[in-house]
């Protein structure tokens, strides 16, 4: 019994001896993590996700067959991860094969360690996702409203920082301003952006759920409902139905095709009383408002 006593006296290391079975030494980041700049096997129950990350859906078929391929090949490219302030760390970039790595039954995982801040983490974490073009068009939004907001960036610097022009940063911006049941349908791609996109010209929500009920139903093409749409907005004022009685007299369509050609934009002219009327020039974004500025003054 004493001797007993002693031999668990002595730890792990006695029970083990002879046994030929070495006793592992717990991971520490503090002491056994690689140089920053380095490549390395982590283990992966260190490693906590990127709370930054902008993606939010995962394929889980998608995740199973990486995962197959993970257990036969191993991790082929190494995921990025800093060192977080509780002795664990930080994923970056590649969360989809650290998830993949965990369901192969992998503990440790390939590793390039960098040193980088909370805003160049996020900025990695979007800029990585968005070159592999996995995120759906909602998340890539909402990526760059976080980038906006917690960084305090232009749609200026952040075009420059993403090397995306300013008018397509601005777009996928707008997507966040369609009600929720049409934001939900682009991220399940009931609609594609086109769809979305094309949506936004309208600007009354209840409009906009019509139509959208009406893509999904008829499976309407980008072109189809863009027409829907321009008949909408032409047969409507701030998307009310106007009286019969607002149009006194015909427009010109012949003249308003011509002008829609010469200004490449959604043209209506409005014939009132005594020779008198309107034009009204569409727009969409503030880019094709400079543009068609910079025409009317020549």
């Amino acid at each position: 019994m004493s001797a007993k006593k002693r031999a668990l006296g002595r730890g792990l290391g006695a029970l083990l001896e002879g046994s030929g079975i070495e006793p592992q030494a717990v991971y520490s980041v503090e002491k056994d993590l690689l140089p920053t700049g380095s490549i390395g096997k982590l283990p992966v129950d260190l490693i906590e996700v990127n709370p930054f990350q902008p993606r939010t859906d995962f394929d889980e078929e998608a995740l199973n067959d990486l995962a197959v391929s993970i257990k036969e090949q191993g991790v082929i490219q190494p995921i990025t991860v800093r060192k977080a302030d509780n002795d664990k760390l930080q994923l970056i970039a590649g969360e989809r094969r650290l998830k993949a790595a965990k369901m192969a039954g992998l503990t440790d995982i390939p590793a390039y360690i960098i040193s980088a801040d909370d805003g160049a983490m996020l900025e990695m974490a979007i800029v990585e996702n968005i070159q592999r073009e996995n995120l759906n068009p909602i998340e890539t939004a909402l990526g760059y409203k976080q980038l906006v907001e917690t960084f305090k960036l232009t749609q200026e610097m952040l075009s420059e920082r993403l090397g995306k022009s300013r008018s397509y940063i601005t777009n996928m911006l707008r997507l966040l301003k369609l009600p929720a049941e049409i934001q939900i349908g682009l991220r399940q791609e009931s609609i594609s952006t086109g769809h979305a996109k094309a949506l936004l010209a309208l600007d009354d929500p209840k409009a906009q759920m019509e139509v959208f009920q009406k893509i999904v139903t008829d499976e309407l093409s980008v072109r189809q409902t863009e027409n829907i749409i321009k008949s909408v907005t032409e047969n409507s004022t701030d998307g009310l139905p106007q009286k019969k009685t607002q149009s006194k007299k015909p427009g010109h369509p012949a003249l308003q095709r011509d002008l829609e050609a010469l200004y490449n934009t959604s043209i209506r002219i409005k014939s009132g009383t005594r020779g008198k009327g309107s034009i009204i020039i569409r727009y969409k974004t503030e880019d094709e408002l400079h543009r068609l500025s910079k025409l009317l003054k020549r």
